[in-house]
């Protein structure tokens, strides 16, 4: 009797929900007090989510003109010491760049969380596509490096999102949520009463000695200056043009170099530290899968049905995108005869892995059709390109 009340107390924190709404949750849990958005597929339901819920807990919620509008109040709500979100799709992305880099150069802490779906342009507002791989790393000009995640299931969104916001923090950068239509509107068991409590990073602030002159933007042994947000007691100067550590413009060429290295470093240099990935199956295999978001389910069913053929395939799961963890995965599949990537792009990230493991043989599996990638294609492929480099050994 006491074990079955036990599964129906368990039956009972078991929510039915959705990837978006996950997001949304996350946010919340995070801390985050300000959203800034205009609804776009497949990404609405998490506006619609917040602006229920925010208003209960004193926080605020504005839908704005557009998505250039949303980020330009995100970026004002955050440099006065609000947490800040948004969510949005390609279109809204693209509206977005120039403001993504002016946060980057900044320094101000955002979370912009992207439910991608197929383009480009208008596209199939409603079909999933990994199309914007590329432009969050790429998307504004210059020289900066930026944060992306990648969840693959509703349970991994809520907590994805949480993190997003602590690295926003600890990084004090624009952070990245890549999720794609398929995750956005999957809807899974959810039940967060069974795992840990997860850890909340909140602003640091200033940490210099009483007296001492806060910088703004010190060149820092981190490479992360404190963040004491306007309006708290400091006196300082955001732009978006090349500043000093004070915050004020400069073309001094030094200046200039040690801003944009501080810029790039502070997370490129700490990409073990950031980047998270997952393996399964990889110790002993001749054939390692690397995948990402919902393709990377699919990826999934395709390793457990060719180990029950007898091949040797393993799969590491990208649970960062950028930065780029080339290393780590050349350390997992640097002896391996073949390494397979599905993507539902024209292989946007295989370009940094097939840079990464320097000649090992590699296969694009590419889909763009609105379709989620099949283990079916996946499995083909592997059986395919595996006898092909082992001589049929397979």
């Amino acid at each position: 009797m006491t074990e079955l009340k036990n599964q129906t107390a368990l039956r009972e924190n078991v929510v039915l929900m959705q990837g978006n709404e996950a997001c949304a949750l996350g946010a919340i849990k995070a801390g985050a007090s300000f959203f800034g958005g205009y609804p776009i597929t497949p990404s609405t339901e998490i506006a619609e989510y917040i602006a229920r819920e925010f208003p209960k807990l004193g926080r605020y919620f504005m839908q704005m003109e557009d998505e250039i509008a949303s980020i330009g109040a995100m970026i004002g709500a955050s440099m006065v010491g609000h947490k800040a979100f948004t969510a949005t799709s390609g279109p809204g992305f693209s509206l977005m760049q120039e403001l993504v880099g002016y946060a980057a150069v900044a320094e101000v802490p955002l979370v912009i969380i992207n439910v991608m779906r197929f383009g480009p342009s208008t596209g199939l507002p409603t079909m999933p596509q990994s199309g914007d791989i590329m432009q969050a790393r790429w998307g504004t000009h210059g020289d900066h490096s930026i944060i992306a995640l990648s969840p693959s299931s509703v349970q991994e969104a809520y907590y994805t999102t949480i993190r997003a916001f602590n690295l926003a923090e600890k990084y004090r950068t624009p952070v990245i949520v890549l999720l794609d239509e398929k995750i956005g509107h999957l809807r899974e068991g959810f039940d967060i009463s069974q795992d840990p409590e997860p850890e909340i990073i909140d602003r640091a602030g200033k940490n210099t000695e009483q007296g001492e002159k806060y910088l703004p933007f010190a060149n820092t042994a981190s490479g992360v200056p404190p963040f004491v947000p306007l309006g708290q007691g400091e006196r300082y100067h955001f732009t978006g043009l090349t500043h000093n550590e004070a915050g004020f413009y400069t073309s001094d060429a030094t200046q200039v170099e040690t801003f944009i290295n501080r810029l790039c470093h502070k997370i490129e240099d700490q990409v073990d530290e950031i980047a998270e990935i997952e393996q399964l199956e990889c110790a002993d295999a001749d054939c390692v899968i690397i995948a990402y978001g919902a393709v990377a389910r699919s990826a999934q069913e395709a390793l457990e049905e060719l180990r029950q053929q007898g091949l040797k395939v393993g799969l590491l799961r990208l649970k960062t995108i950028w930065p780029f963890p080339a290393a780590q995965i050349r350390e997992i599949c640097g002896n391996k005869r073949l390494v397979v990537m599905p993507e539902m792009n024209m292989g946007q990230l295989a370009v940094e892995a097939k840079a990464a493991l320097r000649g090992i043989p590699f296969l694009s599996v590419n889909q763009v059709n609105g379709r989620l990638i099949t283990p079916a294609t996946i499995k083909q492929a592997v059986e395919s390109k595996l006898a092909e480099v082992m001589g049929g050994a397979c």
